[in-house]
């Protein structure tokens, strides 16, 4: 509403101009009281709901796939077995190295025999050394072809595990590229990267990749509270936190924007991997105990056209003007203060703005009263404001 206000007096006092004397008193101004307030500047962006941690899932096994245990939507436990692949070659494998394993023992058991027989006969010179020490050889290949067969062995049990695909976590199955009496194959063959059996990502908390103007990016800080709204629930907000503000900018048709992520819990998995968002990101929200509108602040390059429409004489405007103040345009601006002489100037200092009112740090009371008479001017230091104002919309 009070933006309306504003704008309609802008437009009275362009189309007065033109029109008699008579109404300028009435027309050409409005005057406001010093107000406590609160003062509130969010930006406005959109993003899309994405996964903070998502898993591919591949078997390190290859072969005709059996059996899936999941789809997509289901959620499941970590350890639950989600894919079977044909274990017929992994079985003959653990066949073929458990006879190995069976044919070492009994070689070495043999090769044992032998050698205690050959240090008996050694020891009474019974046997050469060449022939002892063949008998050695012998006994330690034999140790060593059973460690080999017991690896082999061990390895050969494993790979017939693998043909069992268990979720590595408690997840929610959001994508399955593959069905039943496909064959697929191991990251670890010669066929590429492996194939993909499922994707699985933990949606209790997701993250939404806003991109905000490079001309905003500047006021966003990690840890500042985020509202957001997605098409499928318009009458429900989320509320999520900024988590990280990526470094690298995103540049399509001249506009340049910076991804922002945003963390939400989502424990009731109502938010869904791809939906479009609405983010709205709070940058300030403060109370202050005096503000007024923006329009009411004069420059020293205006205050003549302004202070003209309430016949402020020239020379008190000169007087005035004639003490110079640190940080004019920027943090000090001048009023026009309705007192018990008529309209006086005063200089005053501000803090930080919503862009419609601002703080009054140093100038002004409480319950004082300021004319507002629309200007170019301010729409430029509305505009200043947009485009400058430091990350805390403070002026220090």
């Amino acid at each position: 509403m009070k933006k309306f206000i504003y704008a309609s007096t802008v437009i009275l006092f362009l189309y007065s101009c033109g029109g008699s004397s008579d109404s300028k008193e009435t027309q050409f101004y409005k005057k406001e009281q010093t107000a406590a307030q609160t003062l509130e500047v969010s930006i406005e962006a959109s993003g899309v709901i994405e996964a903070i941690s998502s898993v591919e899932i591949k078997s390190k096994a290859s072969g005709e796939v059996l059996f899936l245990g999941a789809e997509v939507g289901d959620f499941v436990d970590r350890g639950f077995t989600l894919a079977q692949i044909d274990q017929r070659t992994a079985n003959n494998i653990v066949d073929q190295a458990q006879s190995d394993l069976e044919a070492a023992k009994v070689r070495l058991t043999n090769a044992e025999a032998q050698y205690e027989r050959g240090l008996e006969l050694h020891s009474n010179s019974s046997i050469s050394d060449k022939d002892f020490e063949d008998i050695k050889e012998n006994y330690a290949q034999a140790k060593s072809t059973l460690v080999r067969t017991e690896v082999s062995f061990e390895n050969a049990k494993i790979s017939l595990d693998d043909t069992l695909v268990k979720s590595p976590i408690s997840g929610t199955v959001i994508s399955r590229p593959v069905e039943v009496g496909q064959v697929i194959s191991s990251p670890t063959s010669a066929f590429g990267e492996g194939s993909i059996i499922m994707t699985m990502a933990d949606l209790s908390k997701v993250r939404v990749r806003a991109l905000v103007d490079e001309i905003d990016v500047g006021k966003v800080k990690i840890g500042q509270k985020v509202s957001i709204k997605v098409a499928a629930y318009r009458d429900k907000e989320f509320i999520g936190t900024v988590s990280k503000i990526e470094p690298k900018a995103y540049i399509q048709q001249n506009v340049t924007t910076f991804p922002v992520l945003i963390d939400i819990n989502n424990e009731d998995n109502l938010l869904l991997i791809g939906m479009n968002t609405d983010v709205v990101i709070e940058i300030l929200n403060k109370d202050v105990a005096l503000s007024v509108p923006t329009m009411s602040l004069r420059t020293r390059k205006d205050i003549y056209t302004a202070t003209a429409v309430l016949d402020i004489d020239k020379e008190s405007i000169d007087n005035f003007l004639q003490e110079k103040m640190s940080g004019e345009n920027f943090n000090r601006f001048i009023v026009i203060k309705d007192s018990r002489k008529g309209p006086t100037l005063s200089w005053v200092k501000v803090g930080v703005s919503d862009l419609y009112n601002v703080e009054i740090v140093q100038g002004l009371n409480k319950g004082d009263v300021v004319y507002i008479l629309p200007s170019k001017s301010l729409f430029d230091y509305q505009e200043r404001f947009k485009e400058r104002v430091s990350g805390s919309f403070s002026f220090g």
